[in-house]
C-alpha cells in the first residue's frame, strides 16, 4: 500500500521523535516504572494526541492511517509511550463525537495539549472481556448523579486527572442500561489503589480506581443515558487498529535490533548473519511484520471509508499481536544469552509484546469474531 506524501511526513516526523527523544529514555522508564511525563508534554506540543480528532476541536484532523503510522513509530521507540497516544485518541474520539459543546470546551483541548491525563474505565473484577458483568452504578439524585464501584487494571489510574467511567444506570436493562460519566479524580470519594507492577510496558502505569458515593453534576454524563455500552464499543475498531500498529512497532524494533546484532556478532570466525538458520529467522520476521503492517493499513483504510471494518480490525489486531510475540522472541533468540539479560532492548521488547495479545480484546476473542463473521457471511472479505 502506497502512502501519501502527508502520511510519509507524519511517519517520518514521528520516527525522528521516537529515535531522538523516546528511545534514549526507554530503558530508564522501564526500569523505574515511571510515567513518561517529559515525553508526554512534548507529544502534546507536537500534536501527536488526537490524530483523527477534527482540527476545530484541537486535534490533527487526519485519518485512521495516519493514526496507525504514529502508533507504530512511537512504539518502535517504546510501546508505553504509544499507549498514551492510543488512550488520548480513544477519549478524544469519545468527546469529539459524543460530548456536548460544554464538555468539549472544558476538557478536550486540555487533554490533547497534555495538560490533563485521562483514564478509560471499563474493567472490573468480574468484567473484563465480558463488559456486561460490570457492577459500578450511577444513581440519579436531585441535582445529578451518585457514582459507586471500583475499576481495576485501569491504564493511567495512578496518574489520572480525569476518568471516563462506564457504569450501570438501569440495572435491569442489560447493555442498554449503561452510561458513561466524566469524573474529576480530585472529587471526594474518588481514590486510587496502588500501582500494579507489570511484566512489560512498565512505564504505562496501571492500577485501581474506587468510587465511594461520588457526587457528580448532571453534565458529567457523556452522550445519552443508556447508550454507554454502545458508545464505548463504537471506539473499539479504531482501538484495535491502534494496538495492532503498536504491535507492529514492537516487532519492527526487534527486527532492527536482531539484524544489527547478527551483522556484528561473530561465532566460529564469522558473523552470525551468515548462518542459514539466523537468515531464515530474519526473513520470517521481515515477511510477517510486513504482512501485519499491510493488514493494519487495510483495516485503517476500511474504517476511514466507512466500510464494514470490524473483521479487518480483528484480523489486524490478532495477527499483529501474535507476530509481535513470536518475533520479539526470535530477536531474543538471535541475541542468545545476551538477549535474556535486563538492559538489552530485545529483552524489554519481548516483555512489552505479550500484552498485545490480551488488551483491546484477547486474540482468542478476535478469532471468535472472525469465525462468526465467516459462518454468517461467507469467506468473501
Amino acid at each position: 500500500m502506497r502512502l501519501s506524501e502527508t502520511h510519509e511526513q507524519i511517519r517520518d516526523t514521528t520516527r525522528r521523535f521516537a529515535q531522538e527523544v523516546i528511545r534514549p529514555l526507554a530503558e530508564e522508564l522501564d526500569r523505574e516504572e515511571r510515567f513518561p511525563a517529559e515525553i508526554y508534554k512534548q507529544m502534546g506540543e507536537l500534536g501527536l494526541f488526537g490524530i483523527t480528532v477534527p482540527e476545530a476541536f484541537g486535534g490533527a484532523g487526519m485519518d485512521v492511517t495516519a493514526y496507525a503510522l504514529v502508533m507504530e513509530e512511537l512504539s518502535r521507540g517504546y510501546a508505553s509511550v504509544a499507549d498514551q497516544c492510543g488512550l488520548l485518541e480513544l477519549v478524544g474520539t469519545l468527546l469529539s463525537v459524543h460530548g456536548s459543546d460544554a464538555q468539549r470546551a472544558k476538557y478536550l483541548e486540555s487533554l490533547l495539549r497534555a495538560e490533563l491525563r485521562p483514564a478509560y474505565c471499563i474493567t472490573e473484577s468480574d468484567a473484563g472481556t465480558d463488559v456486561s458483568g460490570i457492577r459500578t452504578t450511577a444513581t440519579r439524585t436531585a441535582d445529578g448523579w451518585e457514582l459507586s464501584g471500583a475499576k481495576l487494571w485501569i491504564h493511567n489510574a495512578p496518574v489520572a486527572d480525569l476518568a471516563f467511567v462506564l457504569a450501570r444506570t438501569d440495572p435491569g436493562a442489560g447493555k442498554r442500561g449503561m452510561s458513561i460519566f466524566i469524573v474529576d479524580c480530585r472529587l471526594p470519594g474518588v481514590s486510587k489503589g496502588p500501582k500494579e507492577h507489570k511484566m512489560g510496558q512498565r512505564a504505562s502505569q496501571v492500577g485501581e480506581l474506587h468510587f465511594d458515593r461520588v457526587k457528580l453534576a448532571e453534565d458529567a454524563l457523556l452522550g445519552q443515558e443508556g447508550r454507554g455500552f454502545h458508545i464505548m464499543m463504537s471506539a473499539l475498531d479504531k482501538g484495535r487498529v491502534g494496538i495492532a500498529a503498536l504491535a507492529v512497532g514492537i516487532a519492527q524494533a526487534g527486527l532492527e535490533a536482531a539484524l544489527d546484532y547478527a551483522q556484528t556478532r561473530k561465532q566460529f570466525g564469522t558473523h552470525i548473519a551468515e548462518f542459514q538458520g539466523v537468515q531464515w529467522m530474519l526473513a520470517d520476521m521481515a515477511k510477517d511484520i510486513q504482512a501485519a503492517r499491510l493488514l493494519v493499513h487495510d483495516a485503517a483504510a476500511r474504517l476511514e471509508a466507512g466500510e464494514r471494518a470490524s473483521i479487518a480490525c480483528s484480523m489486524a489486531k490478532c495477527f499483529a499481536g501474535d507476530t509481535a510475540v513470536k518475533h520479539s522472541a526470535n530477536a531474543v533468540q538471535i541475541f542468545g544469552g545476551s538477549g535474556y539479560i535486563r538492559g538489552y532492548e530485545v529483552e524489554r521488547l519481548y516483555r512489552d509484546a505479550k500484552i498485545t495479545q490480551i488488551y483491546e480484546g484477547t486474540n482468542q476473542i478476535q478469532r471468535t469474531i472472525i469465525a462468526r463473521d465467516l459462518i454468517a457471511n461467507g469467506a468473501s472479505l
